[in-house]
Order: structure tokens, then C-alpha cells, then sequence
């Protein structure tokens, strides 16, 4: 049995810009395996956060396939990419996109809420990953009394709640301080490692970028594999 979980086969995707259609993905084959931790570099504006976008179902191609498990994902409806999703991709954003009126247990709560899990369960689980992250003593507090990379732990125990296959952030570091970014940086290799989760991150942080398994470079709307000895130069 192949240990590839996601992968997308000659994906491209282009936008309508006034009279002119622009294609910001060319033909892109990306293949992730089971527990790799994976990063995606490149310029600003170069289409890393797109494809993240198409490999995680938030949106659709114009070309191609993305496959989750062997299986045929981009082609399925809104919907049903919803509920794959919510099975096998936690996503985590630059600006956490938690929800200000619920507590840190709630907005974990929410990925299995949804799944329609008993309270017992959600309960269970949610106190569990918060714990994982460290926050076992903060799980009644709102985000507005959470600090910067407190918040960011949240997302991260919000993602990983589902037990899902990937995980997948945008920039998940950019929003904090050298200090902080570098403690979230050792909290997902720290669960990338002990729940052998994979995951694949978008980011301008080259040092965390140094750290991953493997590294791909976004360029005029191409994928390839990055010179990881020139990665400072970059």
C-alpha cells in the first residue's frame, strides 16, 4: 500500500483579470507522505497560498486533480469536500480565525461538533489536545485573553482534533515574535512526530524552512523541489 496521503497530478489554476486570464499554477505534481513534514517557499504573490488553498478543498482547480488517500477530491461538491476535509485535513491560518466569543475548549470543540460526536467525546478530546499543545489551564479563556502564540496553540489543537491525516498552515509563524515563532515552530515538529501527522506549510520563515524534511519552491507557477544548502540565499 503506497504511504502517499495527498497528492495532486498536473494542477493548475487561473483567474479572470479584467479582459486577460492569468494562470497562477502550471501543471503542479506534489506528492505527501504519511508523517513527512513538509514546507512550500517562495516570492510573495507566487501562488503558495493558491495551491495550499486547492490541496486543502477550500477551492477548486481549473486544470488537474488533487487526491486525498488515493481518491478523486477536487472533483467533489462543496459539500462533500467539506465533509472529507473535516475527516482528513486540519488547516491552520496565519491569523488563527478563532472564534472571539467561544473559549479556547469551545473553538477546539467546533471540527467535532460538527462530525455530530457525542458531548462526552468532544469534551474528552478537545481537553486532551489542549493539553497536548499546553494549554490544559487555559481552556476557559477567550481568545481576546490569550496571547499571540497561545492563540496560535489553539488553531494548532483546533486542526490536529479530528485526528487528521495533514495538517496544513499558512504562514503559521508570521504573525508572532522570533521567540514565539520558534516555540510553535517546535510544538508542530514535537506533533508531527508523536502523532505522525503529516504536515505542509506555507511560509517566508527560512529557518523554519531549514528544519522540515523537504522543501518545495514556488516559482512562475511551477513546483520544485528546493536546493536546501541555498536555502539562506533565497
Amino acid at each position: 500500500m503506497s504511504d502517499v496521503i495527498l497528492e495532486c497530478r498536473e494542477l493548475g489554476k487561473s483567474f479572470d483579470e479584467g479582459p486577460s486570464r492569468v494562470q497562477v499554477l502550471k501543471q503542479v505534481e506534489f506528492a505527501l507522505k504519511k508523517g513527512e513534514f513538509a514546507a512550500i517557499i517562495g516570492n510573495s504573490g507566487s501562488g503558495k497560498t493558491t495551491l495550499l488553498h486547492l490541496l486543502s478543498g477550500l477551492d477548486v482547480p481549473s486544470q488537474g486533480q488533487v487526491l486525498i488517500d488515493g481518491k478523486d477530491f477536487s472533483s467533489l461538491s462543496d459539500k462533500q469536500r467539506g465533509v472529507v476535509r473535516n475527516h482528513h485535513i486540519g488547516f491552520v491560518y496565519q491569523f488563527h480565525h478563532l472564534l472571539p466569543e467561544f473559549s479556547a475548549l469551545e473553538n477546539v470543540s467546533m471540527p467535532l461538533l460538527l462530525r455530530q460526536c457525542s458531548l462526552g467525546e468532544v469534551k474528552q478530546r478537545a481537553c486532551a489536545m489542549l493539553e497536548k499543545v499546553g494549554l490544559g489551564h487555559r481552556m476557559q479563556h477567550k481568545p481576546a485573553e490569550l496571547s499571540g502564540g497561545e492563540r496560535q496553540r489553539v488553531a494548532i489543537a483546533r486542526a490536529l482534533v479530528t485526528e487528521p491525516s495533514c495538517v496544513m498552515a499558512d504562514e503559521p509563524t508570521g504573525n508572532l515574535d522570533v521567540h514565539t515563532a520558534r516555540e510553535i515552530q517546535a510544538l508542530m515538529h514535537d506533533l508531527n512526530r508523536s502523532l505522525q501527522t503529516s504536515f505542509l506549510i506555507v511560509t517566508h520563515d527560512l529557518g523554519l524552512a531549514s528544519q522540515v524534511d523537504r522543501v518545495v519552491k514556488m516559482e512562475d507557477g511551477h513546483l520544485a523541489e528546493a536546493d536546501r544548502a541555498g536555502l539562506a540565499a533565497l
